[in-house]
This record gives structure tokens, sequence and C-alpha cells, in this order.
């Protein structure tokens, strides 16, 4: 596997990480070295000695607040997330939109007092998501995920050249391309343009991932990592079954990560499993349920935690956490064939998949909202 090793257990505790260099290359899929468990006071460090942690979060005091802590590797970000920076106000922020805007026009020759070409729309937009993890790249040792512009997901070669796009404007600003995860749909398109892309060298980040056939593709081109949503999957089951609470272990999302999780490890994909987007197990009214999906997870290869859920694991004490996911055990239980997928195969079990189906659209709409609204703030600003 292909995770950063956190610093030493004394430099955790005493200072913050130092500035990251873009000479990052992870070589070990193993937690860094910390101290034993019965010295540890929170869920979250227990989990941290289990699970590779990222922060889902494009919020520099807080991302900065809890790398501090030296328990967090990554950092993913996403068209919300932008499109928060875009209209946030702060000074911070404000200077990466206006050198956004500044890029771009000078990228594409736009005129003050023009009409905005789409280009340079996405010029801009691209810039803003750099900008932003750029200060990301500061705070974390590992790497951050930016999402390619969600209304390219069924489009391989736009998705391909936004993304080179995308590195070029990071390595510009001297930020190497193993610090970067692009981000791209679990669509056949966005996991064919992972395919290419990895092949240069380009790592990638599946996301909006409801469905083994997806990991089961996106494992197949290569991709660097998945993003599948137990939340949604979860939410998906309730409404078809009337169903209004689970055990965490029987779960259907926590349920359809394992199954992703274990055919990655049966077979030998290098492929990380990194669930993100959490929900409530038992129901929003039970005490602590809130990380109910996480703990269920415990010791799959990496997660990626709001704010909000960090802050809940931090105030438990670590004995709610024990491994859930061994790579052994879980790929030794594994009964899914390893078969090849071609773009017709894909359709054909695509077409039964209705969770599949149902989420993805629905992701996809969200952020295509929220990127919409991104642009409007731009233009704005030309």
């Amino acid at each position: 596997m292909k995770f950063f090793l956190l610093s030493t257990t004394l430099t955790i505790l005493t200072t913050p990480h130092p500035a990251p260099t873009t000479g990052f290359t992870p070589t070990t899929t193993i937690p860094s070295p910390r101290l034993p468990t019965h010295l540890q006071t929170s869920a979250l460090e227990s989990l941290a000695d289990l699970t590779t942690l990222s922060i889902d979060s494009g919020d520099i005091d807080t991302v900065a607040r809890y790398a501090s802590t030296g328990l967090l590797t990554d950092a993913t970000t996403n068209p919300l997330f932008v499109s928060q920076a875009g209209a946030n106000g702060d000074a911070r922020y404000e200077a990466m939109v206006q050198e956004a805007v500044s890029y771009a026009k000078a990228k594409t020759c736009a005129q003050d007092g023009c009409a905005v070409p789409e280009a340079t729309l996405e010029v801009a937009m691209d810039r803003l998501a750099v900008n932003l993890g750029k200060e990301l790249v500061s705070l974390v040792p590992g790497r951050v995920s930016t999402e390619v512009d969600i209304r390219l997901s069924y489009d391989t070669e736009g998705s391909v050249r936004r993304a080179r796009s995308i590195i070029s404007m990071y390595e510009e600003m001297g930020v190497g391309r193993e610090r970067i995860l692009i981000k791209l749909a679990g669509t056949w398109e966005g996991i064919q343009a992972a395919k290419i892309l990895e092949k240069e060298g380009i790592q990638c980040n599946i996301t909006l991932v409801f469905s083994f056939l997806q990991a089961a593709a996106a494992a197949q081109a290569g991709a660097y990592l998945i993003s599948p949503f137990p939340g949604r999957i979860l939410d998906w089951h309730k409404k078809q079954s009337g169903k209004e609470s689970y055990t965490p272990d029987a779960d259907p999302g926590v349920l359809a990560v394992k199954r992703m999780y274990a055919f990655f490890r049966k077979y030998g994909y290098d492929t990380i499993c990194m669930p993100a987007s959490w929900r409530p197990s038992r129901g929003a009214g039970v005490e602590g349920s809130e990380v109910d999906e996480i703990l269920a997870l415990a010791g799959v290869d990496e997660m990626t935690i709001p704010p909000p859920l960090l802050d809940s694991l931090s105030a438990m004490p670590s004995d709610v956490v024990e491994r859930k996911c061994e790579a052994s055990a879980d790929a030794a239980a594994c009964t899914d064939p390893n078969f090849t997928l071609t773009k017709e195969s894909f359709a054909s079990y695509w077409e039964t998949d209705t969770c599949g189906q149902d989420k993805l659209k629905e992701g996809i709409d969200a952020f295509t909202s929220e990127t919409e609204k991104l642009l409007n703030i731009l233009i704005e600003k030309f």
C-alpha cells in the first residue's frame, strides 16, 4: 500500500509537523509509532493506530488545529468546500479568489469589463481549488485531494485535460504531484480518466462510490484510492426498506465498504479504500451513534472524517475502538470473483445497480449545484 509515515511519537506530542516538502514519497502502510494503547485517552488516538486518517474540510484553521495533533495524514476537498472558500469573506480566502481571477485573466487574455468566457471561468475555478489545496498541503504531511469539475463526470478526455491542468498549476507553485490526489467521479468515464492519469504519475481518488461494481472497476483501472460513501448507502437502504436503524456491523453501508476492502486485499490490488460521508447506524437519537460507521470500519486502509465527527471521537474513551477490518481475515472471507470489467459488462451490471445509479446521480447533481454557485461568485469578481 502507499501511505505516508507520520512523525515519531515524541514529535507528535511536542511539536507541530514541519512544513511538507515536494519530495514526499509514501513508503509504508503502517500508521506511525505511537504511545501504547493504555496511555491513550481518546477514541481518535486509538483509531489513528489502526487506520490512516484524513480530514474532510477546506477550513484552514480547522485543518491546522487537527493537523497539529499529529493524528492526521491527508486532507480532502470537494466543490462545496471550494464554493465556501469563494464566498467566505475572510481575507485569506478572498486573496485566493482574487489571485485565481487574475491568473485566469492572464492565461486566457480576458479583459476587464468584457463577458467572461467559459474557458476563463474554468481556469479561475481550478486555480481557486489549487490555491486552497496549496494551503492545506502546508498543513498536512500527506496528500490533498482536489476535484476535477464534476460537470465532466461523463467526459473522459475533458477530465484528463482538466486534471493535467490542475497538476500543472500545483507544480508551478512548487507542489509536487506526489502530494496531490485528483478526485474523479465514479462513472465509467471518470474511472477511465484515472486509468490514463495514473500511467502519467498523476494519482487519483475515485469518489462518489456507492457500489461494489464501481470499486472493482476503479481497482482494475489502477486508481490510487476510492472514496465509498457508507452513510449515503445507508440512506438509500433505509428509504427502500423503511427500516430506521441498524446495528453498526449490519449497516448496509458498512457491509458494502467491507466487501470492497476484502476484494482489494484478496486479489492484491493496491487501491486504498477510504470511506467518507458518515451516518448514525442506530439512528440520530442514540448517544454516540454519529460515529457508528466509523467505529464499525476501524482498521480499513484510510478514512476521511469531517471536523464534527473528529470532535466526537476526541471526546470518547479509547476503549470504544477495536479492529473491525483485518486484511488477511477479510481477504479469506471474500467470495467475489476477480472478473475483468469492460465498458459493456460494466454497463450491463450497472443497469441492475439501483443504489449505485440513484446515489451517483444525486451526488453529481449536488456537486454540480455547488460548482454553479462557485461560478456565479467568480463571475462577480471579474
